[in-house]
């Protein structure tokens, strides 16, 4: 049975040769079919020419053409003259994909866009509406599968299209448009039909089916613009773009015969606006195909390079192209432009941008790519063209060097290895011989320099299959010992980094290395290509997305930030949540860092949340929607969220219980910023085996705020070391409540009045005994002695206790103050003694690195001693070193208070995020 074209029809529309073709004039059962074959138009002899047909990943300049298409434009009004087909930049191309004309009121937007763009000639191509040619598929599966709903599932696509016309047209448009679309449902229920009694659709026939979705929203189109006025005519592009299938999956465009039937078409149906078919095309032979996947914009790429477009505007429903998966990164950005390499490199591994085969008609030309949102028309979009990298007066970059980060997922890596591989010729095509075989697609490939192993990364559902096949290939090799092993690796994704810049920037890998590091990210497999233009590492699938945000947070395309947690929201806690609060708006703006308090967490209760708790009013949701606190669950919470690659907890309680997990938590890549002194004073060994851990991980311990509060104590000694000098002592005032009260204690005033009036202005703890005892400074003293590098424990250091024996034991710390005048005359006689000496008292820690020792007493200081000239509640730390020999180095300032304290906790989490990427 053949089928030939009705003279009334389109060339693609068939009817039976012994008569029409209709549901009925089959017989209802089981059928011998002879097969369908389709009766061409006479066209001249086929020149085939074009591009690549595989688009190799490497600079546009390597790009293999097969034959070049002429360059030389005939110019607009020759060829009005001669009745030819103008070429130039006064056509302008439009792309619209499926949701942009998924209805009746887009595809009037549509319209409107067209009828607005004032270029003096416009071509458009279209896709069907939205969803129809999944439904046109699902036609054909249905038919193929013996399925009679395939009946009423053409009703479905009839109604959809006749409604929309109903809604935009009326008249004789309207009449016209439906008379052709029940001949094509007639035609389509003819050869489902078929389709049905044979049980298998060809390629071809399928592709027919499956194509009319875009020849009924083109005349839909074409419609509502001549409702306008405006001079409008569609093309069946069947007719006019020629295409060799390659494979299941490719074709590649005949360019001299798809212009010779442009030409013709042009000649018969000039208009000033055309609105072209996506998709679909014809074989040499004129059978119908399609040009498969993202077909429509690689119609609208052939059809601009066949008319020397000015540039295509390829319209979606986002506001360009991003620099990631706005899904998992939600920080990502629109990129104002793209070079067509990037664009290539971005949508080879995943990124929703266009198909590579899209850009080789265009850059043939130099045809820029537009990206636009039919939805946000106010959003400039992306611009894919030649060079994509903006400067400044001087000529230096603007831009980071990497433009964008794209992924794929479910993937295993594939390592074959062995020493019999080395200096073998033919190994790897042996094994890419056998991946060939299989059919499996490699997504990339690393091998060692030694030649030791290969290995690759290929989708998960293939990995098997391929293993398989490797392990019998290679049986005669892996028993004699050559190859060692063939491994799978699964559950891996692979995360690239892509720009055009990065070929000319020293130190880019370093940068994402370094990122990927400090997220704690293991990379699995590395590949770069010579161009540079690609980095590509293969990561464990669970931490893409968190591996995604660390590099592109590190690459200044979004905020550096970090999931924290507050441990303790005490006097010092609920300070620095105030700070925090503050100060959040001016750290997004100016320094790019996004601090997010995912939880908070008291002994009783803690405040959990999925994106950033609000801290304007933290307290009394805490009140009102907290839940039992549990610390493991709270840490699982703060650093499970792999939307955020890097989590600092900071615990803000003077809990030795809290800082036994610090070890656990450096372990887990967890940051831990602190001004908790037990830790760094507890026992020698988990202290060293704390900073050990510290010095061999990219997890960051700091605690400034354990000595001096706020003073840069800690760091001033680190940076003396670090530079090469060596510390002989350091001495100081390191309890702002004794230095208050020993700076007040003058005159003839008693020392338990002093204590009094410390407490009531709150420098002390509830207990004043805490501070008298000297046990907080002596833990700072073993801080600054274990900094130092003495290996001492807190025990070695004596203390002189301020406490009077007698009231060590007393009941409270109320009944302490009652008692303590009774002892008032043994410090007086003391300050007396200072007195007249010309000298004062200071409660002073020592830490003697010489004779490896160090003590926590009151000692009597010159008045024109340094020590001697405090106010208030200052610190003053005295460093003596090899350089600082004849005149200390002093550090001084308020040492005590909440503000101070949450600041310098403060200032820890900055120069975190400064240690993880933010600007200086």
């Amino acid at each position: 049975m053949a089928f030939s074209a009705p003279v009334s029809a389109s060339p693609y529309s068939y009817k039976c040769d012994s008569g029409a073709f209709t549901h009925d004039a089959l017989p209802n059962r089981k059928a011998k079919v002879t097969p369908f074959s389709f009766l061409p138009f006479q066209r001249p002899p086929i020149y085939k020419i074009g591009f690549a047909s595989q688009c190799e990943r490497r600079d546009a300049s390597s790009v293999n053409v097969l034959a070049s298409i002429t360059s030389t434009d005939v110019s607009v009004d020759e060829s009005l003259e001669k009745g030819q087909l103008p070429k130039g930049h006064t056509w302008s191309i439009h792309k619209f994909g499926g949701t942009c004309v998924g209805n009746s009121q887009r595809i009037g937007d549509v319209a409107e866009i067209v009828i607005k763009d004032d270029s003096e000639r416009k071509l458009v191509v279209v896709s069907a509406m939205s969803k129809v040619t999944d439904m046109m598929y699902d036609l054909v599966d249905k038919a193929q599968s013996r399925d009679d709903s395939y009946v009423s599932a053409l009703e479905t696509v009839l109604e959809k299209h006749k409604s929309t016309a109903i809604d935009l047209l009326d008249g004789d448009e309207l009449a016209s448009f439906l008379s052709r679309l029940h001949y094509d449902i007639n035609n389509l229920k003819a050869m489902l039909r078929a389709i049905y009694i044979a049980g298998h659709a060809t390629e071809s026939f399928s592709d027919f089916v499956v194509g009319h979705g875009e020849l009924w929203s083109a005349q839909m189109l074409s419609s509502v613009i001549r409702k306008s006025g405006v001079d409008c005519t569609w093309m069946d592009t069947r007719s006019v773009l020629i295409v060799n299938p390659v494979s299941s999956t490719q074709v590649d465009p005949d360019y001299l015969e798809s212009e010779k039937g442009l030409e013709k078409w042009f000649s018969e149906n000039s208009s000033k606006t055309i609105i072209a078919t996506g998709f679909i095309a014809s074989t040499p032979q004129n059978i119908p195909t399609t040009l498969k996947r993202d077909g429509s914009d690689f119609s609208a790429a052939i059809m601009a390079a066949l008319l020397r477009a000015r540039q295509i505007t390829i319209w979606t429903d986002v506001d360009g192209v991003y620099s990631a998966d706005p899904r998992k990164v939600s920080e990502a950005v629109i990129l104002k432009t793209l070079s067509y390499q990037e664009a290539w490199e971005m949508s080879y591994f995943g990124a929703n941008v266009l198909h590579p085969r899209t850009m080789i008609p265009v850059m043939q030309y130099d045809i820029p790519i537009v990206i636009r949102n039919i939805f946000n028309l106010s959003a400039p979009g992306t611009i894919i063209c030649r060079h994509s990298v903006s400067e400044n007066e001087d000529g230096q970059s603007l831009e980071s060097p990497v433009k964008g980060f794209a992924t794929i997922d479910n993937l295993a890596l594939v390592n074959v290895e062995g020493t019999g591989m080395a200096g073998v010729p033919g190994t790897a095509n042996a094994i890419f011989g056998v991946v060939k075989d299989v059919g499996a697609n490699v997504i990339m490939i690393s091998q060692a320099s030694s030649e030791h192993s290969v290995c690759f990364a290929v989708p998960e559902k293939e990995v098997k299959a391929v293993a398989d096949a490797l392990e019998a290939r290679f049986q005669q090799a892996l028993g004699a010992g050559r190859l060692s092993q063939v491994a799978v690796i699964p559950n891996c994704s692979v995360l690239a980094a892509v720009g055009q810049k990065m070929a000319s920037t020293p130190g880019v890998c370093a940068t994402l290395f370094s990122a990927l590091a400090k997220a704690n990210i293991n990379v699995r497999a590395i590949a770069q290509g010579c161009s540079e233009y690609n980095i590509t590492v293969v990561v464990k699938r669970e931490e893409c997305v968190k591996a995604l945000r660390a590099v592109h947070s590190r690459f200044y395309l979004s905020r550096t930030t970090i999931a924290m947690g507050i441990i303790g929201p005490g006097l010092i806690g609920s300070t620095l949540l105030d700070q925090l609060r503050d100060q959040a708006a001016v750290l997004k703006e100016k320094f790019n860092i996004d601090l997010r308090v995912m939880g908070i967490t008291g002994s009783r209760t803690m405040l959990l949340n999925e994106t950033s708790i609000d801290l304007s009013r933290w307290k009394e949701v805490q009140k009102d929607k907290g839940e039992k606190a549990d610390l493991w669950k709270f840490v699982q919470h703060v650093h499970g969220n792999h939307f955020i690659p890097n989590t600092v907890l900071v615990d803000c309680t003077a809990d030795s219980e809290v800082a036994s997990h610090y070890y656990d938590w450096l372990r887990q890549g967890i940051h831990v910023i602190t001004p908790n002194k037990k830790a760094n004073s507890g026992p020698l060994e988990q202290y060293l085996k704390l900073r050990a851990l510290q010095r061999q991980s990219y997890a960051h311990y700091f605690y400034e705020a354990t000595v001096g509060a706020g003073l840069p104590v800690i760091t001033t000694l680190q940076s003396v070391l670090e530079t090469g000098d060596k510390i002989l002592r350091v001495e100081g005032i390191f309890s702002g409540t004794l230095s208050y009260i020993f700076n007040n204690y003058i005159g003839a005033r008693a020392f338990s009045d002093v204590v009094r009036e410390a407490k009531e202005a709150g420098y002390t703890e509830p207990d004043p005994r805490d501070d008298l005892s000297g046990a907080d400074v002596a833990r700072k003293v073993i801080i600054l002695a274990r900094e130092s590098g003495l290996k001492l424990e807190l025990s070695d250091i004596p203390v002189e206790n301020l406490v009077p024996e007698p009231l060590r034991a007393s009941a409270s710390g109320e009944e302490f103050l009652q008692q303590l005048p009774q002892f008032d005359q043994l410090m007086a006689e003391k300050q007396q003694d200072a007195s007249e000496a010309g000298e004062v008292l200071r409660y002073v820690g020592v830490v003697d690195v010489v004779n490896q020792n160090g003590a926590v007493e009151l000692r009597r200081y010159k008045k024109d001693h340094p020590f001697a000239q405090l106010s208030g509640s200052d610190n003053i730390i005295a460093f003596t070193t090899e350089r600082y020999a004849k005149q200390p180095l002093i550090v001084r300032g308020p040492g005590a208070g909440a503000e101070v304290t949450a600041g310098g906790v403060f200032s820890d989490i900055l120069r975190l995020a400064s240690y993880l990427g933010a600007p200086s």
